[in-house]
């Protein structure tokens, strides 16, 4: 594909009827991923893409056989719910080496969301960058427009240039995925991540590199009750973010008094296990940077799956201590690319705070990632953190990764750890060895992954401790074209064993999964579970049950089924019921989205457990709802309301988004929490407002 140069700036109103779109011939002859990948798509679309001194233009037509039945309804910036609309993608892979690209997607409202490919399987969909977007809906379908800032993104320093490039749409209604660059189903919904399949675009001509310096200062004021110790406060702060572009690939990151008052707070979860819960990071400085420090593929598998594989770098470990934030003094972060290398350099200082038995802390991590082969990449990682939690000496953590991608669907990686923390002796090695093949109609997993008794890693995260893994996984998903509205049905089978350092068995599961995915985007299954659990000692649950040490085994049914995002009532209902250690346990789930109206909607949560144990027999509820208004796609209002019967609590947190300048951002607060276990109205325990106002500045 060619990019045409403009003689003068698009006008960016999304309804392409400048001459130039009649000059300049689109490209069309977009081809299915799903249903029928390398089939011609159904409903035509046409792409053209401009630039001028400052901007890269693409524009799109998307005709729609039946516009009525287009879904468009969420307008939120960032929010994953665009990717449940009729929707678009852009990714542009400006060093052109079928790895990285930047990404951009919209919907028929203007939604804007942007986000990071890295090595492909990766995407960070939490990087944010300033760029513009039109979009409108027609008789015939719907039109939209971007504009992107040449000092948005990052490419070589080499004249001519040729990027890679790909869109994808998705027909929402026809549950339709159409691509310009066709990617075979194999991959899966992110097709787009996969650039080796990606087109060329020719003619792009970018400006010189030249002085490229962003500064993000904020203000904010707060106040805060405790009820319990009986204190209010009210502060203000100044802080500000920097961003340099040493190279036109490796920028420099710089944060001083960094404050998150206005990230949502945890959505809440229910333990019946003897481990601890894993909640994903929130706070935007660290999102941003979160793909580059991806080890071992950690990242992607740990936003998709409870995972026991370590994660050698987890950012909640900084300015984080027992659930109470620690304030961050300064940090200074380098990323980017040095021709096949990436690279990754973090150190932070937090402040002391003795109200969390927290000392003044540094962290630091290196990573360093560099690309082998045609997809295939090996890579060190260094973490320090001084002093430990213990509060002496320091504790460092070094690795090595090695991912190596054959043929299509052929993939074997693994790595080796080992950890040094002051007091502590002992075996402190970890690795892990797997190979896995995925194809779309058949699948085969191996890994065995050990973790020694010391293995420390205190700026990461593990669920378990000192074992041994043994895992294998085989998968039959044939696309059968006689049967009326299924798309793909899949059987599959595995097992997991875990033993201690001496061999002893401690866990071993079984499972077995039938899953159907339906032309209409619906979709269910139904699993099998046996489990096999040895506790060397007693452990407490949700709802404070106490689970026994000894030997149980006990088998569980779980049946699921998923409406389509198409539908205005949607979501993902789950029923398991079975054994439950020496007891019994039903759960019945529901996560989901009722769509009100374009601008308005509701995302409930449930999760009901009812446990009958030797002990007792007692009920764990769990139930949330975030409603959302959406005044504009850069303006929003949202909420989110928790009541967990366990912790007896109820917590509410709303917030106003008001991003009113690209990168510039308003936001109000509101939070607070309160104990059920009162009579009557819940008393309340602790209130919080915050105003915070940040400000885009970019030379």
């Amino acid at each position: 594909m060619r990019a045409v140069r403009l003689a003068a700036p698009l006008a960016l109103d999304g309804r392409l009827d400048e001459t130039v779109y009649g000059e300049v011939p689109s490209t069309t002859d977009f081809v299915q991923q799903y249903p029928r990948g390398g089939e011609p798509a159904t409903e035509q679309t046409e792409a053209w893409v401009f630039f001028d001194a400052t901007h890269v233009y693409v524009a799109l037509r998307c005709w729609d056989s039946q516009p009525d039945r287009m879904v468009a309804d969420e307008m939120r910036r960032d929010n994953t719910n665009i990717w449940l609309n009729d929707n678009v993608i852009v990714v542009l892979d400006t060093f052109h080496d079928r790895r990285s690209a930047f990404f951009f997607q919209t919907n028929p409202l203007g939604g804007v969301r942007d986000a990071l490919v890295i090595n492909e399987s990766s995407v960070n969909y939490d990087w944010n960058t300033v760029w513009d977007v039109r979009s409108q809906r027609t008789e015939h379908g719907w039109t939209t427009e971007m504009a992107i800032p040449f000092k948005s993104l990052r490419y070589p320093a080499t004249s001519p240039q040729r990027w890679g490039f790909n869109v994808m749409r998705v027909v929402r209604s026809k549950n339709e995925q159409t691509l310009l660059s066709g990617v075979p189903p194999t991959y899966g919904a992110q097709g787009f991540s996969n650039l080796a399949f990606a087109a060329a675009l020719e003619g792009i001509e970018p400006p010189d590199g030249t002085f490229n310096l962003q500064v993000e200062p904020y203000a904010i004021a707060n106040a805060t009750t405790n009820t319990v110790a009986r204190r209010d406060d009210l502060d203000a702060a100044i802080g500000f973010d920097a961003r340099y572009a040493v190279t036109s690939s490796l920028t420099l990151d710089f944060t001083y008094n960094t404050d998150f008052a206005q990230v949502e707070i945890d959505e809440q979860q229910v333990n019946l296990t003897r481990f601890s819960l894993f909640f994903p990071e929130k706070r935007d400085f660290f999102l941003e940077g979160q793909g580059v420090f991806d080890f071992a593929g950690s990242g992607a598998r740990r936003a998709t799956a409870v995972d026991d594989t370590p994660t050698l770098f987890f950012s909640r470990r900084i300015g984080l201590s027992e659930g109470q934030p620690i304030a961050i003094q300064a940090g200074a972060r380098l990323m980017g690319r040095v021709g096949p290398t990436s690279i990754g350099v973090l150190n932070i200082q937090t402040e002391e705070a003795p109200e969390a038995g927290a000392a003044a802390t540094n962290f630091s991590v290196v990573r360093i990632k560099h690309d082998v082969l045609r997809r295939s990449s090996v890579g060190l990682i260094a973490t320090r953190r001084s002093p430990t939690i213990a509060g002496r000496g320091s504790n460092q953590v070094y690795g090595a990764d090695a991912n190596l991608v054959f043929f299509e669907n052929l993939q074997i990686n693994g790595y080796y750890a080992t950890s040094e923390t002051t007091g502590l002796s002992g075996d402190a090695s970890s690795h892990r060895a797997q190979a896995r093949y995925a194809a779309d109609r058949y699948g085969l997993e191996v890994e065995h992954l050990k973790v020694g008794p010391a293995f420390n890693p205190e700026i990461g995260f593990m669920r378990r401790e000192n074992f041994r893994r043994s895992y294998a996984l085989a998968r039959f998903s044939p696309r059968p074209r006689s049967l009326p509205g299924v798309r793909k049905l899949a059987w599959e089978a595995s097992i997991s064993r875990y033993t201690g350092a001496d061999g002893a068995l401690e866990t071993q599961q079984e499972v077995g999964t039938f899953r159907t995915d339906l032309h209409n985007s619906d979709w269910f299954s139904v699993s099998y579970i046996h489990s096999h659990e040895v506790l060397p000692r007693a452990f407490r649950v949700a709802g404070g049950a106490v689970v026994p040490r000894g030997e149980y085994r006990f088998q569980e049914v779980e049946a699921t089924y998923q409406l389509g995002p198409q539908r205005r009532v949607n979501g993902t209902f789950t029923l398991r019921s079975g054994g439950f250690f020496a007891g019994e346990r039903t759960e019945f789930g529901y996560t989901g989205r009722a769509r009100i109206t374009r601008r308005f909607a509701v995302e409930p949560r449930a999760a009901v457990n009812w446990i009958d144990v030797p002990e007792r027999a007692y009920r764990v509820t769990l139930l949330g709802a975030r409603p959302t208004f959406a005044l504009t796609p850069r303006m929003f209002v949202s909420a989110l309301v928790q009541y967990n019967s366990a912790l007896r609590s109820l917590e509410m947190n709303a917030r106003l988004r008001w991003e009113y300048q690209p990168g510039s951002d308003l936001f109000l607060v509101y939070a607070d929490g309160r104990d059920t276990a009162a009579r009557g109205y819940p008393d309340l325990q602790n209130r919080a407002i915050a105003v915070k106002l940040s400000r885009f500045l970019q030379f």
